[in-house]
């Protein structure tokens, strides 16, 4: 069958027919592809088409999809256990690598999602101050946890109202919302509610709203000025962490939190969340402590098995450097194509993100500073990307992500069909 013939019957049984709204096409304009095999740095779909892939499922498969050492890893534990619901060994074993090479990670709790992590490390932050507001940045996204979905208010500093359906405004009201890139507001929304915040959350590299690089001197207030009041510090590095670095975004910065958030890359491409930090806030956590959080298939073996063997293989290949030069690469030969097209478009990496946004004179710090129309613009790239066989995600406000299976050669070919797909956008 095509793709449009299964989208059709997915709209009779899936809400949208989808699964995750990111992967409808809503913002690019006809029915969402399926794709039925994945491996390296391709996809392809049940029509038989071969996509080069920059999404890599949004970000988990950092080595590529199915990568031999990691699927190797993978089918020795499945032929043990599916799911224990027991104590194993393979989530000790991950456990202890990752709290080895993270310094303020002295404990941790696995889960099944983002999500997950951040509704648990909140849970935690109000247990230990015994407050019950979030601070968070708008344009930050923290997982469709109810308190974090929400969006700056119109009236006092701070206040927050709900960012969708099914959220109550007594639950929006918990959550305090400042700008990024913002430190007088943000210290604004401190001392306007003094004791009263548990804890400030933050992407220390905000790559959900496309990719919005903050300063580093934003950052360290961020922490120091929190620090200074009693408020614990959340690093959401659902995305950032292990991508950008062993230690992540809090290795790059110099900045520890006192919880963090993790998922995508620690599961090697398996559905997998974490949350950890200072043992202290850690032990409060059941069964050592009171704050209750359970869950039947937290720490799977087959998702613990495939996160360690990609940690692992990520520090030995030297992996950060090589995705960061090949993410620069790309970058640096598409904007020479961009501007000699005069095309209204720009991509901007860090590390190995990949943002295409508009031409801007200054770096985009935050969600007002992206032109309206840039919906419109990525629009037509994306579908001519899409006819020369790239696949990214479907919206100009999501990031793209160069993983070590995207070879010199592959990028080459790459290059070549977003060149082209320029031309027919811009030429």
């Amino acid at each position: 069958m095509t793709s449009e013939e299964l989208f059709a019957r997915s709209q009779k049984v899936a809400p949208g027919g989808v699964h995750s709204p990111v992967r409808a096409f809503q913002s690019v304009g006809g029915h969402p592809l399926f794709f039925e095999k994945a491996k390296g740095a391709y996809l392809t779909s049940v029509e038989g088409h071969t996509y080069i892939d920059f999404c890599q499922s949004f970000g988990p498969n950092i080595l590529g999809h199915r990568d031999d050492e990691v699927q190797a890893a993978v089918m020795e534990v499945i032929d043990k256990a599916w799911s224990f619901g027991t104590c194993e060994p393979y989530s000790l074993e991950l456990a202890e690598w990752m709290t080895s090479e993270v310094p303020f990670l002295e404990k941790l709790r696995f889960v099944s999602s983002g999500t997950e992590a951040v509704m648990s490390a909140l849970r935690v932050a109000r247990a230990a101050t015994g407050k019950d507001k979030i601070l968070k940045f708008d344009g930050c996204y923290h997982g469709h946890v109810d308190s974090l979905l929400v969006k700056a208010g119109s009236g006092l500093a701070g206040e927050a109202s709900s960012d969708s359906a099914g959220v109550s405004e007594a639950t929006a009201h918990q959550t305090l919302v400042t700008p990024l890139d913002d430190e007088a507001s943000y210290l604004k929304v401190l001392d306007e509610n003094k004791d009263q915040i548990a804890a400030v959350i933050l992407e220390p590299l905000p790559a959900n709203f496309g990719l919005l690089i903050q300063r580093k001197v934003f950052l360290e207030t961020v922490v120091s000025e929190a620090r200074k009041r009693g408020i614990l510090v959340i690093f959401d590095e659902v995305i950032s962490g292990f991508r950008m670095a062993l230690g992540g975004m809090a290795e790059l910065l110099d900045l520890q939190p006192d919880l963090v958030t993790y998922g995508k890359v620690i599961g090697g491409g398996f559905p997998v969340g974490g949350y950890g930090g200072r043992s202290d806030l850690m032990n409060l956590v059941a069964p050592a402590g009171r704050v209750y959080q359970a869950g039947t298939l937290s720490a799977n073996p087959v998702g613990m098995v495939a996160g360690l063997t990609t940690l692992k293989k990520l520090k030995s290949s030297g992996a950060h450097k090589i995705l960061e030069s090949r993410a620069e690469r790309l970058a640096k030969e598409l904007n020479q194509c961009f501007m000699t097209l005069s095309a209204p478009i720009r991509m901007t990496t860090y590390g190995s993100l990949f943002w295409i946004h508009p031409v801007s004179e200054t770096p985009i710090r935050r969600v007002d500073q992206i032109p309206k129309n840039h919906g419109e613009n990525f629009k037509n790239f994306f579908s001519q990307c899409l006819k020369e066989g790239l696949y990214l995600a479907p919206s100009g406000y999501e990031v793209g992500f160069v993983s070590l299976a995207h070879t010199d050669e592959i990028l080459d070919e790459a290059l070549l069909k977003f060149k082209e797909a320029a031309k027919r956008s811009f030429g």
